[in-house]
């Protein structure tokens, strides 16, 4: 492992799987291509000599890197303005063969993921997401294998007490989907609370730099009022007739994205129930999240 076309070809043949883990941590490819990046730096600089399971040798980087990533992140989204939701981006056909790994990258997921500790996600990501082994995983995070094993028991017991409760299959999810694309935009409220739960959520990240709600917005009426009011009046410069809206595959489920401008304007899923009834809508109109969707990459997660 010595020459530097060989360190680059291992690593690449990694690349995929590293990502995987530090966007699943952390919700931004962002900062998920930072952490790859500096795993790189380390990796080329190592002596690789002496390293005889490389794979398990780069996920113990990414893992490291992207907890204390994710500590200083928490301490900056502390001061950030309105709901936090991760950084969508676009994903290729293939994750939405697996339901599991589809649904362990859904917006909905990621959000439930953010209130475990840095530890408990990276062991519930490494063991319940990629099958990692508790052994390769106390040496990956520098604990004890008992330690590991309880990290994951609490982060199991915490996901499945919030996970989203309905998991509607692929095709059930894209009717929805389209079905509130269509009323949403068609400003059609009759049908918008058809389609949407009373109880129905939404979350909305415009980060304090696009017009958003501060706060989630419940229950039908109140939700389907705001979302005919948003397409009232130009949003980001840019008037609901001249905005092209299109159904897309984000983060493994489909989703509405709207473009104005020649660039995305929001990223918008929603959660059905077990009757294809909304109960919740994640919008995500922060013009920085945005980015990797603008740039059109598909990601293999």
């Amino acid at each position: 492992m010595g020459s530097h076309v060989e360190a680059t070809s291992i690593f690449e043949e990694h690349r995929s799987l590293l990502f995987s883990v530090a966007y699943r941590m952390l919700g931004s490819a962002a900062d998920a291509e930072d952490v790859v990046q500096d795993a790189w730096l380390r990796w080329s600089s190592a002596d690789r000599a002496r390293i005889t399971q490389p794979k398990a040798y780069l996920v113990r980087i990414v893992t490291n890197l992207a907890v204390d990533t994710l500590r200083s992140a928490r301490v900056q989204r502390e001061s950030y303005v309105g709901p936090w939701l991760p950084e969508p981006i676009l994903t290729g056909p293939d994750i939405a063969e697996d339901a599991a790994r589809a649904e362990s990258v859904s917006l909905a997921m990621l959000v439930v993921l953010e209130s475990l500790t840095e530890l408990e996600r990276a062991v519930f990501i490494l063991k319940e997401v990629f099958g990692f082994p508790y052994g390769e995983i106390a040496e990956a995070i520098d604990r004890s294998e008992a330690t590991v094993r309880q990290l994951g028991h609490r982060a199991r017991s915490h996901v499945q007490a919030r996970r989203p409760r309905f998991s509607a299959d692929r095709e059930s999810r894209r009717v929805v989907t389209e079905r509130f694309f269509a009323a949403s935009m068609g400003g059609d409220l009759n049908e918008l609370m058809q389609v949407l739960a009373p109880d129905v959520t939404i979350w909305t990240d415009g980060g304090g730099k696009v017009r958003a709600a501060l706060r989630p917005i419940h229950g039908a009426e109140k939700v389907a009022a705001w979302l005919i009011g948003i397409g009232k009046r130009p949003y980001q410069g840019v008037a609901l007739e001249d905005m092209r809206a299109e159904v897309v595959q984000i983060n493994g489920e489909p989703a509405v994205l709207a473009l104005g401008n020649g660039r995305p304007i929001t990223v918008v899923t929603v959660e059905p129930d077990a009757e294809g009834r909304i109960v919740g809508i994640r919008v995500i109109a922060n013009p920085d999240k945005l980015v990797p969707v603008a740039g059109g990459i598909r990601y293999t997660l």
